[in-house]
């Protein structure tokens, strides 16, 4: 006999459910034609075949008229023991209406005995099995985008909201987390002002570009909180935040680079905490520089029982400081795709004659490819112009 279809999937083992042995010999001899006939695995009652359903059927066939079970009852128990099994129905001529009941809840397509012949039968299991792959495509499609919103509102609910009063000073963050899709990345900030009217300002970055990054940046940055607001600051708090560090992260390798200010009350000194980590830069009476060239000691996770120095600056009566991650300076710019770089930010700045995140990142819009995270806290108008040391 020449084989009527080359289409069906191989190796294809089936499951029929028919009490009546003739109809299922017919089912048997017109699959057999077939290039490539399948494994067919014949059961006359539902118990039979919810016993005979392996993991490796890929379409049920079933009648709908069985001892133990009939109609749409029938249906629903198949249903629910082949979650993830193509189901095609078998009806007599006058019972086509219970087939399009059936389709209509849940079975892939259904077929009338009396009108199958070879290439109807083959074409029908192969349209059923492709139906439950795109059906169960969607399904997993649609749980994903659920998870996806789940996850997007949960991280939201991670980022910060600065604990700050509004007429005290100028504040503006910005957070561009670099893997695709996350709303958190491995980058944190935090500001808090505490009862005695101090101003506290975080900036940190954990190794790697990952969710496990993402959750311990989160991790360190809620600590930090806690830790300011009971009223700790300088070594105390960082040596608690090493500890957490060290316990929380996924591999010894892990590490993270962070600064720290605390400016005072009267607003005209901080003191600050580079952990490892870019200098910020700080705008004064219209002189653009860097805070320091030298750290306060490692980042974090690196060596134990360390001592990091503060950094004492005075910031005057009209100031802008900028704290920042890495990925703002390793944006690449010019024909030779150069790293930016602290001086090159600073440029930057000078070039715009003031201090805001909204240009500096609209200005390196494509030029940025790792997470970015910045702080800027500022005493006066934020748009003081910006003169030449000295003039």
């Amino acid at each position: 006999m020449t084989p009527v279809s080359p289409d069906l999937p191989d190796p294809l083992t089936l499951l029929l459910i028919e009490d009546d042995a003739g109809d299922a010999f017919l089912v048997e001899e017109l699959l057999a034609g077939a290039e490539r006939p399948p494994k067919i695995t014949w059961a006359r009652t539902l118990a039979e075949g919810r016993a005979r359903l392996t993991d490796d059927v890929q379409c049920v066939l079933v009648d709908l008229s069985l001892p133990d079970a009939s109609g749409l009852e029938a249906l629903q128990q198949i249903l629910a023991m082949a979650t993830d099994t193509a189901v095609l129905v078998l009806t007599g001529l006058g019972d086509s209406h219970v087939g399009i009941e059936a389709v209509a809840a849940g079975a892939q397509d259904f077929l009338v005995k009396q009108d199958v012949d070879d290439r109807l039968l083959i074409r029908a299991i192969r349209y059923a099995i492709e139906r439950k792959r795109a059906d169960l495509a969607m399904r997993e499609l649609l749980q994903e985008r659920i998870v996806s919103k789940e996850n997007s509102r949960l991280e939201r609910g991670l980022l910060p909201v600065p604990l700050l009063d509004p007429m005290l000073l100028h504040h503006q963050a910005r957070y561009l987390p670099g893997r695709t899709g996350g709303l958190l990345a491995g980058d944190f900030w935090d500001t808090v002002q505490t009862p005695d009217g101090a101003v506290h300002v975080l900036i940190g970055d954990v190794c790697g570009h990952g969710p496990d990054e993402a959750a311990l940046g989160t991790a360190l940055r809620i600590a930090w909180r806690t830790l300011v607001l009971a009223g700790q600051t300088g070594n105390d708090v960082l040596r608690t935040l090493d500890t957490l560090l060290r316990h929380e992260r996924k591999s010894p390798e892990i590490f993270t680079t962070m600064c720290s200010a605390t400016i005072a009350p009267d607003l005209t000194t901080a003191r600050l905490h580079v952990i490892g980590h870019p200098p910020p830069l700080l705008l004064r009476d219209g002189v653009l520089g860097v805070v320091t060239e030298t750290p306060s000691g490692p980042p974090l996770g690196i060596f134990p029982d360390i001592q990091w120095s503060p950094i004492d600056i005075t910031l005057g009566d009209r100031w802008s400081l900028l704290l920042y991650t890495d990925g703002l300076i390793e944006a690449t710019v010019g024909e030779n795709r150069d790293l930016l770089g602290t001086e090159g930010l600073a440029n930057l700045i000078r070039a715009q004659d003031g201090i805001d995140l909204d240009r500096i990142i609209a200005s390196l819009d494509g030029a940025m490819h790792d997470d970015v995270a910045a702080v800027l806290v500022a005493r006066g108008h934020p748009d003081q112009r910006v003169r030449e040391a000295g003039a």
